[in-house]
């Protein structure tokens, strides 16, 4: 079975156009996401989740507080990687196994750490899915996965929280479609809740059991339907 290429997927590709027709080099700088939303006639969601995979494969960078500029790696992204993947979903259960055996490790280390942003970046995120469990997909989408980046980068080992990132970003089609198959936004969402809960506590222990049984419970969900397909 095939995933269908999603609204993010074809926009990436458009926005890799863009920056070749209108001959975009190293340094310049894109316009604001809302911008390009507006010109692509897309929810400005959408355009952020494309720039984390361009992001992902070099194509371009971000500066805080800056924007997004297109990256050195530019010319070399775009000859190597001119279209997205087809998706298999035998791929889905290998992800979120890719996941467990890093996710947890990175639970654990950001309860190990006060860093006060990083947690206010963590209640931020779910409280944005929380508005967002009965409304939009791609918003609580969008939700879900900042906080899962949000817990990578409150562990502090920037190296694993990039390889959290680029897995979701590049990703992201896959992501979706376990999203969609998972089908439990209330209880996605307090497994969210509780391993925010250990965080927050200072235990690294309970915050990496939490995040294995939840990364647990979605592969079990998705190998099952796997299953029932064949």
């Amino acid at each position: 079975m095939l995933i269908r290429h999603s609204l993010s997927d074809a926009l990436t590709e458009r926005l890799l156009a863009l920056i070749r027709t209108e001959g975009l080099k190293p340094g310049d700088r894109l316009p604001s996401s809302r911008t390009l939303a507006a010109r692509f006639a897309v929810a400005t969601p959408t355009v952020r989740e494309a720039l984390r995979r361009l992001q992902a494969t070099g194509a371009v960078e971000f500066k805080h507080g800056s924007g997004v500029y297109i990256s050195q790696s530019l010319d070399r992204v775009v000859m190597a990687n001119p279209h997205m993947p087809t998706l298999a979903t035998e791929q889905l259960s290998q992800l979120l196994e890719a996941r467990l055996l890093v996710e947890p490790y990175l639970a654990a280390h950001a309860a190990r750490r006060n860093d006060v942003n990083e947690r206010k970046r963590l209640r931020s995120a779910l409280r944005k899915a929380e508005r967002n469990i009965g409304n939009d997909d791609e918003t609580l989408h969008e939700a879900n996965m900042e906080f899962h980046r949000a817990v990578a980068a409150a562990s502090g080992n920037t190296v694993l929280h990039e390889v959290i990132d680029s897995l979701l970003s590049v990703h992201a089609g896959e992501q979706r479609e376990i999203q969609r198959i998972f089908d439990d936004r209330v209880r996605d969402h307090e497994e969210h809740r509780a391993v925010l809960a250990a965080i927050e506590a200072g235990d690294p222990d309970r915050a990496s059991e939490l995040m294995r049984r939840h990364l647990e419970d979605v592969r079990d969900v998705v190998t099952t339907k796997q299953i029932d397909e064949r």
